[in-house]
């Protein structure tokens, strides 16, 4: 694969999960490629060494996106390192289910500084530090972004946000050659899927006879759309949500 070739990626989020398979993926494409991470460096660490082991090239850099300080040397630390940035994958997130009566601030706060905050930071970065070519983003939504899942009120109003934030800046950018898209993944296996439910197999049954096409979502499959979206393949979309989810709904 070479369709990223020149090209240098941020995706924040990336020590685990979907984060760390799009910088794989996107390393095997040709691209540098910047490991965000809030607090988990070892595994930060360990995707970065992955990547260098199959002859990419890769630096992690801790940072978290829900302050503006921070979001501002990841920029600068990846242009230290790599000299340009061309695609933003705004991936970190977080989440928490719970009914109504045990909703919090600090969880709203909490959700929303780190989902949509950390987006609109990290996006108005990067239109500062994209050359006269544009560029790319990629947000992460949910298909509970407009399912009515019960329990995620938080978390689907949050996403919800973001699906808007990134109709508004793909507009918005547009004239710049910014182009700026949405995934929305369904029920994917990760790190932080198997402790949803306290790793019940009733949850994972649940969720798999909502989903089509009969399985799980693997890391992988996000991570090949998310390609696409970084791609010159995708020059001409902008303002997608694009669902990934095996007919999940």
């Amino acid at each position: 694969m070479s369709e990223l070739t020149g090209k240098v990626a941020i995706i924040t989020g990336a020590s685990r999960g979907i984060g760390a398979a799009i910088a794989k993926w996107f390393a095997a494409a040709g691209a540098g490629v910047v490991v965000n991470y809030s607090s988990g460096g070892a595994d930060a660490d360990r995707v970065v060494t992955e990547i260098a082991g199959n002859g990419g090239k890769a630096v992690a850099v801790q940072g978290d996106v829900s302050k503006a300080a921070d979001v501002k040397r990841l920029f600068a630390e990846t242009k230290a390192k790599f000299g340009r940035v061309d695609i933003l994958v705004n991936n970190a997130g977080v989440y928490a289910f719970a009914p109504l009566e045990g909703v919090t601030e600090a969880e709203f706060r909490r959700e929303f500084d780190i989902n949509v905050l950390g987006t609109i930071l990290a996006t108005q970065e990067a239109a500062k530090h994209f050359g006269h070519d544009g560029g790319s983003v990629i947000n992460f939504s949910t298909i509970a972004s407009v399912g009515a899942i019960p329990n995620s009120v938080v978390y689907a109003a949050s996403k919800s946000a973001v699906d808007a934030v990134t109709r508004v800046l793909a507009a918005e950018l547009a004239p710049k050659k910014i182009r700026v898209n949405v995934i929305a993944p369904g029920a994917t296996q990760t790190e932080g899927f198997a402790t949803l439910g306290g790793g019940s197999k009733d949850l994972e049954n649940y969720m798999l006879a909502q989903i089509p096409m009969g399985r799980l979502g693997q890391p992988d499959d996000i991570a090949q759309v998310a390609l696409f979206l970084a791609s010159d393949q995708s020059a001409w979309v902008t303002g997608e949500r694009i669902a990934v989810s095996g007919g999940q709904r």
